[in-house]
């Protein structure tokens, strides 16, 4: 996906999890946010987790989240700092909305979030992890491959930041691994698809 040395790639390091399948639920936010906690563990932590999206669909609408009806990042980072988090193997997703189950145990990986303002904070922040941003992907569906320079900037979707070049951004969806790249989305540097507009990262515990 990126080239040479002096650019940003959060994969070579190990620090990307697997791409997932959020399916016909709207819960690209959960899975942007677990994606971007999963990479701050792998890198920091030296582990390998796989968060519950599922927890957070099911749980976190007193925080405003809508489970496949849209959600937030920062909303689900609020939900973990409070409550934890499950593990995908012990809550595992099924691509639509369910009831709440408490009877998961939840690991705490995280304290607090920080929240970007703009282009330069966001590149400068992608040097420490993966980050979680929200975009304008309604034309996304055709992406075969290449660079992405022709984007609207309606806020509809939510994805984890990997990598940077001089030319473009690294982006992991959660499409599978059949769309784009292998699941991934290159787009021009710059505030394409609105990229800039709502970064966020977690915090560990130290």
């Amino acid at each position: 996906l990126l080239a040479s040395n002096a650019d940003v790639d959060g994969r070579e390091e190990g620090g990307v999890s697997k791409i997932k399948d959020q399916g016909a639920c709207g819960s690209c936010w959960a899975f942007a946010a677990t994606g971007a906690l999963e990479s701050a563990v792998r890198i920091e932590k030296q582990d390998q987790p796989l968060y519950s999206e599922q927890d957070l669909v099911d749980c976190s609408s007193s925080y405003g989240n809508m489970g496949c009806n849209g959600g937030w990042m920062d909303s689900a980072y609020e939900y973990i700092i409070d409550h934890g988090v499950a593990s995908e193997a012990d809550y595992p997703y099924t691509a639509k909305d369910g009831v709440c189950d408490n009877t998961h145990e939840r690991t705490q990986p995280m304290v607090d979030y920080v929240d970007l303002s703009g282009c330069d904070d966001l590149q400068n922040a992608l040097d420490k992890q993966p980050i979680s941003v929200a975009v304008d992907a309604s034309n996304w569906g055709l992406y075969r491959g290449g660079v992405m320079t022709n984007c609207k900037t309606a806020i509809n979707h939510g994805v984890v930041l990997v990598g940077v070049t001089d030319d473009y951004w690294g982006v992991k969806n959660s499409w599978s691994t059949l769309w784009g790249e292998a699941g991934y989305i290159r787009l021009a540097k710059g505030n394409t698809c609105a990229i800039c507009q709502y970064p966020s990262y977690p915090i560990l515990d130290g």
